[in-house]
């Protein structure tokens, strides 16, 4: 019998999502990675507010809609893969084979569409990684962004945006299976984890 799984990993901004999404991407088996912040719109359609800050940590700033296409045809050609080594193997007894999908970004949880959300019913495992305010807000400071984050960005916008989506997701979301909230922490998580993933 073979399986495809496809694994959500979501949490705050510069909090090691894509370190744990390369990490899985190098141990599991037929794994592909997509990520959210490919899909941001061009930055003369993201909105400022009041403030003069551009709205880069919300929905809005997303082209979700092809990511989720992105998403639909990764299962469909896994599906097709999958059917097809079926029929030449044609052996029950043949070693079991699955085929991995890491979803990557910063608001995985949060898009709707239509009053349901598209992501819900593909995502086999669903993980949330935080940091604490200092750490992330030293971590963003060395990271280059384009265009750049201006003064006061961070506690501005970032940090505060990041607490309203978390105290969403918290709100709609009882089944994300793990939250890190350190380094430490997501060391001590991260061969379980990988464990877990591979008992799907």
């Amino acid at each position: 019998m073979m399986k495809q799984f496809i694994i959500g990993i979501s949490g705050i901004t510069n909090g090691g999502k894509t370190t744990l999404a390369n990490r899985l991407l190098k141990l599991l088996p037929n794994c592909s990675l997509i990520c959210q912040d490919d899909y941001f719109k061009p930055d003369s359609d993201i909105e400022t507010d009041e403030n003069g800050f551009k709205q880069y940590d919300t929905i809005e700033a997303l082209d979700m809609e092809t990511m989720i296409k992105a998403v639909h045809s990764w299962i469909k050609l896994s599906q097709d893969v999958l059917a097809m080594e079926e029929k030449k193997e044609m052996c029950s007894t043949c070693e079991e084979k699955a085929y991995f999908l890491i979803v990557e970004g910063f608001l995985l949880y949060h898009y709707k569409n239509y009053y349901c959300r598209p992501l819900e019913n593909v995502l086999n495992r669903k993980y949330f990684l935080s940091i604490p305010y200092e750490e992330s807000k030293q971590r963003r400071s060395r990271r280059i962004y384009n265009p750049p984050d201006p003064p006061g960005y961070f506690d501005g916008h970032v940090w505060p945006m990041f607490l309203k989506h978390k105290k969403e997701m918290e709100e709609t979301h009882s089944d994300i299976a793990s939250q890190f909230t350190s380094k430490a922490a997501k060391r001590k998580c991260w061969s379980p984890s990988l464990g877990i993933i591979h008992l799907m």
